[in-house]
């Protein structure tokens, strides 16, 4: 029986399982990765994008939004509208006045500009006098003309070396409603910009403020989503052209957008104190790593635990094939290979022995009157002694020599590299061993003669030609009166 097809079947059985196994591992890594997913998710946008904008809002209280009520004060303060109500008679009162605003709060800079007089206070004396044709006093005629109570704004601060300054600008009037100045505190845009890389740092977040209009008015050090800087309208940045439209309600909420193919959580808030806009942007990369390094450790280990699997399967499969063909081509009894053992066998050593131009003899083996001894001692005692006989007919050839139970009683031994003459003298000594062998069987020991057929191998021969030739001998060896070695000559004819 040809071993292609059980090799066929192992393979699929192979590949069935594989499938199996890599279907079952994968589906449950990607069922796990895919909850984890959603949960963290979930989580991101519910709970941490919210509660990380809640934290920012209140260091925002604290850091952006103080100014703004010290600004507020200051211009409701009764001294400062007094004092100009009075016709600003004593400047060392009202610079007094801004350097304990600027020590007390902690301020980089205090002011106070008179629309009366048009001079600019500051901690340090009278600065200068504003007027309308010099563009950095600008700013002041904008506050004067503007509806709103303040402004934030980013400008040099003149009084500190043109530092870049956020200046809280806020508006002053007298107690019949009559604007009579402006007056305010500021942050160095630096100490701005390092709380939100505090904030960002601190959170793991991308934070920054957009107004109104949709433009980005704040960022950390590094800029805004994709490096988006002061000045941008969110129309310029990959996936947020559409949240424009949505803020100027204005209207707070969790969001979600994409930029080349990734996805960010974000958390938008609106802060009345500042008329902005306070975005907490989340991108997923980070946050899912944890779990995309566990899918891949968890894949890794399915894998090695499916080639693992699909090793020992393979083994097992191989051993119990092997030990299936050894059963098929080996007898039970003996242990010697069987016919179809020997065919395997014979019939290579045919081609070694004709493509070598090397001899070949070949031995027909019968025991004599085997049946008579099966019959008076039974099955198990001809079995003790076929299995002492053939361990006997080993014991008297080489490892190359090949033996075989050709069925019965019979046996074929193939002598390699063995010409007529020595396999003749070989066959005398297995016929006189077998003639001096016992074989003890339930206290008798039992004793069989053997007849043999010899023939050589020639030209043209092939494994039928071959056997048949040295059946014929044993054929004869039995007709001349058994316990004989009969060589078999080519050509003959029984």
């Amino acid at each position: 029986m040809s071993s292609r097809p059980t090799k066929h079947a192992q393979r699929y059985l192979v590949l069935v399982l594989l499938l199996l196994l890599g279907s079952g591992f994968l589906a449950t890594s990607l069922v796990s990765y895919y909850a984890s997913l959603n949960s963290i998710r979930s989580s991101i946008v519910e709970t941490e994008l919210p509660l990380t904008s809640d934290n920012v809002y209140s260091e925002i209280q604290k850091d952006l939004v103080r100014p703004i009520l010290i600004s507020s004060m200051m211009s409701r303060d009764t001294f400062v509208r007094d004092w100009v109500i009075d016709g600003e008679q004593d400047v060392a009162q009202m610079t007094r006045y801004l350097r304990e605003v600027q020590e007390h709060y902690g301020a980089f800079t205090s002011f106070f500009v008179s629309d009366k007089s048009h001079l600019y206070y500051q901690a340090k004396g009278v600065l200068k006098s504003v007027r309308e044709s010099e563009p950095r006093d600008v700013w002041y005629f904008r506050v004067r003309d503007m509806q709103e109570p303040y402004e934030i704004n980013v400008d040099v601060d003149m009084a500190n070396q043109d530092s870049l300054t956020f200046f809280i600008n806020y508006k002053v009037f007298d107690y019949a409603g009559r604007f009579i100045g402006a007056t305010g505190v500021g942050l160095t845009v630096d100490a701005v910009v390092k709380l939100i890389d505090d904030y960002q740092q601190r959170y793991d977040r991308s934070v920054y403020f957009v107004d109104t209009h949709g433009k980005i008015v704040l960022t950390g050090a590094t800029g805004g989503p994709l490096g988006a800087r002061v000045g941008q309208s969110l129309s310029e940045v990959q996936g947020l052209e559409e949240l424009q439209a949505k803020l100027p309600q204005p209207q707070s909420g969790n969001f979600n957008y994409q930029e080349h193919g990734r996805s960010h959580f974000l958390n938008v808030r609106f802060i009345p104190e500042l008329d902005w806009y306070l975005f907490v942007d989340k991108h997923e990369g980070g946050a899912l790593a944890g779990i995309r390094q566990t899918l891949y450790l968890n894949l890794l280990i399915c894998f090695v635990v499916t080639a693992l699997v699909l090793t020992l399967v393979n083994l097992v499969l191989r051993r119990y094939q092997a030990r299936i063909e050894a059963l098929a081509t080996t007898d039970s009894l003996t242990g010697l290979p069987n016919r179809r053992g020997f065919d395997l066998l014979a019939n290579q050593a045919l081609q070694e022995a004709q493509r070598e131009r090397k001899p070949l003899a070949m031995l027909m083996i019968d025991l004599d009157n085997f049946k008579a001894l099966n019959d008076t001692y039974g099955h198990l005692g001809g079995d003790e002694v076929l299995h002492g006989f053939a361990l006997n007919l080993q014991g008297c050839l080489r490892q190359s020599d090949i033996i075989c139970r050709w069925g019965g009683e019979e046996f074929i031994v193939l002598l390699k590299d063995t010409g007529s003459a020595t396999a003749q003298q070989l066959a005398e000594k297995i016929r006189s061993q077998g003639e001096q062998g016992r074989y003890p069987f339930a206290g008798v020991n039992l004793q069989v003669n053997t007849s043999i057929g010899l023939t050589e191998l020639h030209p043209g021969d092939s494994l039928h030609s071959l056997i048949a030739r040295a059946d014929r001998g044993l054929y004869r060896a039995k007709q001349s009166g058994r316990n004989r070695v009969c060589v078999e000559p080519a050509g003959a004819t029984g």
